[in-house]
């Protein structure tokens, strides 16, 4: 009971990681803005403090400019301990006479410091108003360094945890990737060394019966057995290519296609028609003969089931370029919603109950991993019908 929960929440889980990625972004999203309330709430009161000691320091000032007795306390616990934050103060023309905790620059000439006590005095000015010290003189300050630094720390924060985390990401995806391409390299590997034995066995058995005496009795089943031994040992070359590095070379688009649909007509409704259409015969494409058949033969199997076994299916070749070649293959099925369009390549991803949601992976596969193209949706109608479009790099014509 507790592996069959585990297996459903699996599922769902897979089924659900879009809505659980947008999820574990939005939570992020919440901790990064309330790190950024707290760390801003600080700060005010930083602020609200600094401006405090300011205030005693511009009264320690004024208290000592009209008693000079006993102005060790204010000195010492006042006045010199303000450590930290930048003050000037400037006289009714606005000229700098006294100034504490101004950084200069290293080596600056005493011109290059009153120019720098300007600009310093100008960024005060900007940020806070003066504090009144007497009729003729104001004092300007701004933030400390450190209430600054802690002003940015946030963001600071923030950003390096979002470049790890994208960093993490791209790793472990990558990670995923390359995981899922052993397990796929294995699986089909195993099964076409697992088919292999049996067919070379019935191979056998055909070449047997067709030098026997019950040959001639029993010819027609026997042709038929031989084809579906062809098509398995064609399905197993498939395999064992997907599990391998398949040979890529140019091959005619519009043969390929039409022996791929010979082979198609007899197996599906005679309800639906093929139609291959193509500005020339003789436009070539570097592919793998056997895994784009299979692709072709995946696209065209799910075009019969969404038009239930009655309609139309219209393969058009384009030679875009000497680049690219296009394929658009159109059915009158039933459709698919736009918000679908990515999903159907999904592993899994059927809309029958008994299908395994396979073929238009292995499809995208095969195109984008093994011939270097594209395969998508190009245009879908509820009602009317869907076209794939696959992109395949081209080659120049051998007739030219």
């Amino acid at each position: 009971m507790n592996k069959k929960f585990q297996d459903l929440t699996s599922l769902d889980l897979y089924q659900n990681r879009g809505k659980v990625k947008w999820g574990v972004f939005a939570f992020s999203v919440i901790i990064g803005l309330g790190s950024i309330y707290y760390t801003n709430t600080l700060v005010e009161e930083l602020k609200i403090r600094e401006k405090r000691q300011v205030d005693l320091y511009a009264e320690a000032l004024e208290y000592a400019s009209v008693n000079s007795d006993n102005l060790t306390f204010v000195f010492q616990v006042i006045i010199q301990e303000n450590k930290s934050i930048p003050v000037i103060t400037v006289n009714a023309e606005g000229e700098p006479i006294e100034y504490k905790n101004i950084n200069f620059r290293k080596n600056s000439t005493e011109e290059e410091q009153r120019l720098q006590l300007l600009e310093e005095l100008e960024t005060m000015k900007a940020l806070y108003d003066p504090i009144r010290l007497s009729d003729d003189a104001f004092i300007f300050y701004r933030n400390s360094d450190l209430l600054t630094r802690l002003q940015y720390y946030p963001y600071v924060q923030l950003s390096v945890i979002l470049v790890f985390g994208i960093l993490a990401y791209a790793f472990f995806n990558q990670s995923k990737v390359a995981e899922q391409n052993r397990l796929w390299a294995g699986l089909t590997k195993e099964t076409a060394h697992q088919l292999g034995t049996p067919l070379a066995s019935l191979m056998a058995w055909i070449d047997y019966l067709k030098n026997s005496p019950v040959f001639d009795e029993n010819q027609e089943v026997i042709i038929e057995i031989e084809k579906d031994i062809k098509k398995l040992s064609m399905v197993t070359e498939r395999f064992s290519n997907i599990g391998s590095s398949p040979v890529i070379k140019p091959e005619n688009v519009h043969q390929v296609i039409g022996d791929a649909i010979n082979y198609l007509r007899p197996r599906i409704s005679s309800k639906v028609s093929i139609e291959l259409n193509s500005h020339a015969e003789y436009i070539y494409a570097q592919m793998n003969r056997s895994l784009f058949e299979w692709v072709i033969e995946n696209i065209c199997k799910n075009a019969v089931d969404a038009m239930k076994g009655q309609g139309a299916i219209r393969i058009n070749i384009v030679k875009e370029s000497e680049k690219y070649v296009l394929i658009d293959i159109n059915d009158t099925g039933k459709g698919i919603e736009k918000k679908m369009f990515a999903k159907v390549f999904n592993p899994g991803f059927t809309t029958r109950q008994r299908g395994w949601g396979l073929g238009l992976t292995l499809a995208k596969r095969i195109i984008e991993g093994y011939h270097k193209g594209r395969i998508f949706v190009n245009a879908s109608e509820l009602g009317k019908g869907t076209t794939f479009r696959i992109v395949l790099l081209g080659v120049r014509d051998s007739s030219e």
